[in-house]
């Protein structure tokens, strides 16, 4: 008997691709940002009042901090809004396996298509340093004395997942 084949339409694909987008990366995003943002936040407010090392450099290096990570998160939404533009099957074929591997009753996966863009090679060492590049500032941050460990660790990442969370505004509905 032979299977009947199922052909995803584009307005299909589109549909599931911004849903695994809302799914897998907005509402992570918001949330991590959110923790972090309230997390960087409440320990500055304890350096400001408890600790009274609050200076014009804290000010300054944890902005600094927020900005950088929102330059990286701003980085990494473009490659992926690329992505969700060139190849918009490859997060409908995420969508549909995280979709399936709920269900009780197993089918066989679909498999996820290859990204091959030019620079393809270069993304897993852009992740690296962009994280390296966080790390770095907060860790320049401490050892200048500015901030303490925990603001310093948390503010860039709230830019971050901040910057993900705006970058994305507008393209997914």
């Amino acid at each position: 008997m032979p299977k009947l084949v199922t052909v995803w339409r584009d307005e299909d694909i589109q549909t599931q691709a911004r849903l695994y987008v809302r799914s897998y990366i907005l509402f992570p995003s918001g949330l991590l940002g959110l923790v972090c943002m309230v997390g960087g936040i409440g320990s500055l407010g304890y350096q400001l009042v408890a600790s009274s090392t609050y200076t014009w450099t804290t000010f300054l290096s944890s902005s600094a901090l927020l900005l950088l990570g929102g330059l990286c998160g701003w980085a990494q939404t473009r490659y992926h809004r690329y992505l969700l533009a060139t190849v918009p099957e490859v997060f409908a074929a995420r969508m549909r396996s995280a979709v399936q591997s709920r269900r009780k009753k197993a089918k066989p996966e679909a498999s996820i298509p290859e990204i091959e863009h030019p620079g393809r090679g270069l993304v897993p060492f852009a992740y690296v340093m962009g994280g390296a590049l966080l790390l770095t500032g907060s860790a320049w941050a401490v050892v200048d004395g500015a901030m303490d460990v925990v603001p310093a660790v948390l503010m860039p990442w709230a830019g971050f997942y901040w910057g993900k969370l705006f970058f994305w505004r507008g393209v997914v509905n």
